[in-house]
């Protein structure tokens, strides 16, 4: 099986975080978005995954191979941002055969362990689309589903509220050839939607040429597109087996779990947690931190943080504040 993971969005809403280094890069519970991706397709026998990247793209090759240094992996620069479909189709000379395409920014619990079996087992199926079932489908991408359980079509932003099994980002294809068919087919006709080219419309293609597809249930879908959605997917993480806490004993801190703690983390006289991620090499000097995100390399010292993102190497000091600080950035309060 391969994989096509999409990596080429600018993450505009995650500014400034985003504005030196991509989207899926940015850390929850201890590592990238990336990370949780690649750890969640683990127990699959992957033969190739194909990374199609653009904006600030030359960042994952080296986390991919210092991390998951036996992955086949091949990088694909989209240069223009021109939608899903036209990036899937950049992989078309990557990979063939059984194909899951899957979307950088969401962390699920997509089983693609029992894609193997279906192989071999006889089913008619084209492929599955994985889906969660939403209590207001207006702002995502949805399914019909047929009586025989199959899709009847892709409906992105419905305005009624019937169809409420929303797409996950993760997408199985039994043969890749047909979706880059229909990926081209949608570019050569030109069918835009917003002015990009669309991944659900290409999906409605492949069903108008009679390819069969059915849904596969997730439970967990946690997007990573908004700082207030990173925190909530870092709660989550930390909560079902990212929190490391029972490692952690310090005479003059206080640790209130789930918190995810680099062991190279320097804390002294402080609170940390619930739901806190200290990055690696960071120094924490008389704080309490909870409901936040401190990347690598950061300083924070004299401050109460709650529901914030700090980048690396930023510096905090002084007044305690809500605060969303990029990299290496420097914040500091003057004692009345």
């Amino acid at each position: 099986m391969n994989i096509i993971i999409l990596l080429a969005g600018y993450g505009t809403r995650l500014r400034p975080h985003t504005y030196t280094k991509p989207k899926p890069l940015i850390t929850v519970a201890g590592k990238p978005v990336l990370g949780h991706i690649l750890d969640g397709i683990a127990n699959v026998q992957i033969d190739k995954v194909a990374f199609v990247v653009g904006y600030l793209g030359d960042q994952f090759e080296p986390y991919v191979k210092r991390v998951y240094p036996g992955l086949n992996a091949e990088y694909i620069e989209q240069k223009e941002a021109n939608g899903q479909a036209s990036a899937v189709l950049l992989a078309k000379d990557a990979v063939s055969g059984p194909t899951v395409v899957i979307f950088g920014d969401t962390v699920t619990d997509a089983d693609l362990s029992k894609l193997a079996s279906a192989e071999g087992d006889g089913d008619t199926a084209d492929g599955v689309l994985y889906v969660r079932e939403v209590e207001d489908p207006r702002r995502f991408g949805v399914v019909q589903v047929g009586e025989q359980g199959f899709i009847q079509r892709v409906i992105e932003k419905p305005s009624t509220m019937e169809n409420r099994l929303a797409l996950i980002g993760a997408y199985y294809v039994k043969d890749a050839a047909k979706l880059m068919a229909a990926c081209q087919e949608l570019i050569d006709r030109d069918i835009k939607t917003k002015g990009e080219y669309y991944f659900a419309d290409a999906l409605n293609l492949m069903i108008d040429h009679g390819a069969k597809f059915k849904t596969e249930r997730a439970e967990v879908w946690l997007d990573c597109g908004k700082p207030d959605a990173v925190l909530e997917t870092n709660r989550y993480l930390l909560s079902h087996g990212q929190d490391n806490s029972a490692h952690w004993a310090n005479g003059n801190c206080v640790i209130v779990p789930p918190v995810n703690i680099h062991p190279s983390a320097k804390i002294e006289s402080s609170v940390i947690g619930p739901n806190a991620s200290i990055g690696e090499n960071c120094q924490i000097i008389n704080s309490v931190i909870r409901e936040s995100i401190v990347d690598s390399g950061a300083y924070v010292s004299d401050h109460v943080l709650a529901n914030s993102l700090i980048g690396r190497d930023a510096v905090l000091m002084g007044r305690p504040r809500k605060f969303n600080v990029g990299d290496s950035s420097v914040v500091g309060f003057d004692e009345d």
